[in-house]
């Protein structure tokens, strides 16, 4: 079949439309009226179910085993997983029409960073520190998976993580919670203008697990937990997000997935949550291995009770809820209110109105010539360069001969990362390719040696490696992860590149040729003697579909590396967890002084800090101002400064703004990210950047929840990574509480001119 481009993008548009529509949050006096109406039709339809019809509103199933094709028509399965063509999404929708109240069912999919065209992994696109590009990159994959009939994402990941060896830190945004919640948020209005609802997760504490092992349990305070861990959960709620997810892991021994404090205290009563929220695959019949339920029947007593509303392929609400409610149990009050938020979920996103998906649509629409060249766009956005001594990057116009080494140069299927929904790698185009596409009509030869297999454990082709460095004027080494090192339950002890990297890299570095290192990853790797031997160091991630023209747009210095750090890079696994917004010690590190904070055989500080990350130009800060030097509440801080291109070449910068309450009634971290912005600028060009923090984010939280702000000294500091210098200070002259169910003001904004 052919399907032509004009027709893809209509219907796509036509989609996004009715979408837009009908998904959003009822806000002004219209939309009230709209939602009222919701709310009626919700209890009409609510007022008609038997109690098997309103449990199987809450029974999530997977296609295949165990799904029944007529559980849908007989009203079984509320929501539908992994249904991710046209053709089974319209069957489903068919066999639905066919049930007595002709529920439309919700097809959800794991879209975190692409359907079939695929974006960067969430973590490098985290290192645009671009909430335009996070919006962008989620609404094309949206509107590629809404072509084919899925409405519903379990996207985006919020959880923060300081610790690099949880392999699942890939799919978030890194360890800071405001840069977080900036990219949650837009993850979550990408996604909806794209034609998805979000399903954010993992709600919560998922990402600091003890050890870094996937599943394992984690320990946070609950100030902790509300000043670190929930604010990009709490943007997710504020940007429209249509569900959550319930996580895996035990918060402070109460599992989440059976936590009332987090899904009724804080997700409703405190943040006005009235979405509902899905259990993670078999999160609820794993009550029984955390060892809080003895069976079945008492784990679906627990979850539904403590406030999850959907069953992930646990079965377990289908086969005992009607039971536990007849035997007075669980109140059927309590099954009403869950499959009421479900249904407002569907009211709010039209699919009572809206038409059946055309069977005949295919995927393979998509790679489009538009979702390629934004998927390029994106990517380059998204490379950190880490260090470049001796300008061996860009390749220099006199170079000859590229070499190409390395087994991830010619990766399809890596490069597109974990969790890559439909990606096919024969859609990929990759670093070779790129590299090659790029030298082609300017003179250049490119030789390629991988050195070494996938997994760098067979060196028997370095030697043909070192040939080809030998022969070429420049070598481009691209080793890192392999997919299957990174995502869920790919947590690593040794963050050591694997196999024999670090030796082959060592064996190039002698042929004394100028070494440019892009490292492929869902994470930061520790590098050992690599950082000292090579001179030039890229991390592209992940970098999906385009990675070959994206990394060669860079290598070859048509655009500028931009990306920054969204999570500190380590020198030594054994620093792990590392983060820059720590909290100070009695006995701040001095080297002199064995008894202060430090390790006796490695340095306590990171490689590459956060907010890291090097251009191929040079920028300088001048002139900061602090506006107001006393604060009032209800007040802004605000910094301007102005950042001049000193350099040869246009750039982007990412000026960043850091926060200090050095004197208060609890220890405060160090610093705190409070706003950042990206500029654009040509060689000479000078820009005014004005940064603006509203008072009403300057203080912390206490246990329950309470927001507060102390009078007293606060410190700003302004520059391109968190080892930004001191500006200024400003005096908040009243202290003053926020109640948890108060909303506080608007996030930070900036202005550049």
């Amino acid at each position: 079949m052919i399907v032509r481009l004009s027709d893809v993008h209509g219907l796509a548009k036509l989609a996004l439309a009715v979408v837009l529509t009908a998904s959003s949050v009822p806000q002004a006096k219209a939309q009230e009226t709209s939602g009222q109406s919701i709310e009626r039709r919700v209890n009409e339809l609510l007022g008609q179910m038997t109690l098997e019809e309103k449990v199987g509103q809450l029974n999530l199933v997977s296609h295949g085993p165990p799904l029944r094709w007529e559980d849908i028509s007989e009203g079984k399965a509320g929501a539908l997983l992994n249904f991710n063509s046209a053709q089974d999404v319209a069957r489903a929708q068919s066999l639905a029409r066919q049930s007595r109240l002709k529920i439309p069912p919700l097809f959800g999919l794991d879209v975190l960073h692409g359907f079939r065209t695929q974006f960067p992994l969430p973590l490098g696109e985290a290192a645009a520190f671009s909430p335009r590009v996070s919006r962008l990159a989620s609404e094309w994959a949206a509107k590629e998976a809404a072509y084919v009939g899925v409405n519903w994402t379990f996207a985006p990941m919020a959880d923060l993580s300081r610790d690099s060896r949880w392999g699942r830190i890939v799919e978030g945004f890194g360890e800071d919670p405001y840069l977080g919640s900036v990219l949650t948020a837009a993850r979550v209005e990408g996604f909806r203008q794209g034609g998805l609802a979000a399903s954010t997760k993992h709600f919560a504490g998922y990402g600091a697990p003890q050890g870094g092992r996937d599943y394992d349990t984690t320990y946070i305070p609950r100030a902790e937990m509300y000043d670190t861990y929930l604010p990009p959960f709490r943007a997710a709620v504020e940007a429209g997000s249509a569900s959550f997810m319930a996580a895996f892991n035990a918060l402070n021994g109460e599992p989440s997935t059976a936590n009332p404090w987090l899904l009724t205290d804080v997700l409703r009563r405190q943040w006005g949550f009235d979405g509902f929220v899905t259990s993670d695959w078999v999160g609820i019949g794993e009550l029984i291995n955390h060892g809080i339920a003895a069976d079945g029947a008492e784990a679906a007593r627990k979850a539904i009770l403590a406030g999850v509303d959907m069953d992930m392929m646990g079965l377990l609400y289908i086969k005992h809820l009607p039971d536990e409610v007849r035997a007075g149990r669980v109140p059927e009050s309590v099954i009403d209110e869950s499959v009421r938020r479900v249904l407002r979920t569907k009211f709010r996103m039209g699919l009572f109105d809206r038409p059946d998906i055309d069977p005949s649509r295919l995927d393979t629409a998509f790679p489009s010539p538009e979702s390629r060249q934004v998927a390029r766009e994106v990517a380059r956005e998204t490379f950190v360069l880490l260090q470049n001594r001796g300008d061996v990057l860009p390749v220099p116009a006199s170079a000859r001969s590229i070499a190409v080494v390395g087994p991830l140069a010619d990766a399809p299927h890596d490069q597109m990362g974990p969790h890559a929904a439909r990606g096919h790698k024969e859609d990929s185009i990759t670093v070779l390719e790129g590299i090659r596409r790029r030298a082609q009509g300017t003179g250049i030869t490119v030789r390629n040696a991988p050195a070494c297999d996938l997994f760098c454990r067979d060196t028997s082709g370095l030697q043909a490696a070192l040939d080809a460095a030998k022969q070429s004027d420049v070598v481009i080494a691209v080793f890192g992860e392999p997919q299957e090192l990174s995502g869920e339950a790919a947590s690593r002890a040794h963050l050591e590149l694997n196999g024999k990297q670090i030796e082959v890299l060592e064996e190039l570095a002698k042929t004394g040729k100028p070494i440019a290192l892009v490292l492929l990853g869902g994470r930061p790797q520790v590098l050992g003697s690599v950082g000292e031997r090579i001179p030039a160091i890229l991390m592209a991630w992940y970098p999906g579909t385009e990675a070959g023209p994206a990394v060669a747009d860079v290598l070859f210095g048509d655009v500028s590396p931009s990306g920054k750090l969204p999570v500190t890079w380590p020198r030594a696994t054994g620093q792990l967890p590392l983060y820059y917004n720590r909290l100070p010690t009695g006995r701040p590190t001095k080297p002199e002084n064995r008894f202060t904070l430090q390790y006796i055989d490695e340095s306590i500080t990171p490689l590459y800090p956060f907010g890291w990350g090097l251009s191929y130009t040079q920028f300088s800060y001048s002139d900061a101002a602090m506006t107001h030097n006393q604060l009032d509440q209800g007040g802004v801080l605000e910094v301007a400064v102005s950042v001049r291109n000193t350099g040869a070449r246009e750039g982007q910068e990412v000026v960043q703004l850091y926060t200090r309450d050095p004197v208060a009634s609890r220890s405060l971290p160090l610093r705190e990210l409070k706003a950042f912005e990206k500029v654009t600028l040509k060689p000479g060009e000078t820009k005014r950047v004005t940064l603006r923090v509203p008072v009403e984010s300057l203080g912390f939280h206490l246990d329950d929840g309470t927001y507060l702000v102390e009078a007293g000294t606060i410190e700003a500091f302004v520059g391109g990574s968190s080892l930004a210098e001191k500006v200024g200070q400003a005096e908040v002259m009243k202290t003053f509480r926020i109640p948890p169910m108060e909303r506080r003001a608007s996030a930070s904004t900036s202005v550049a001119q």
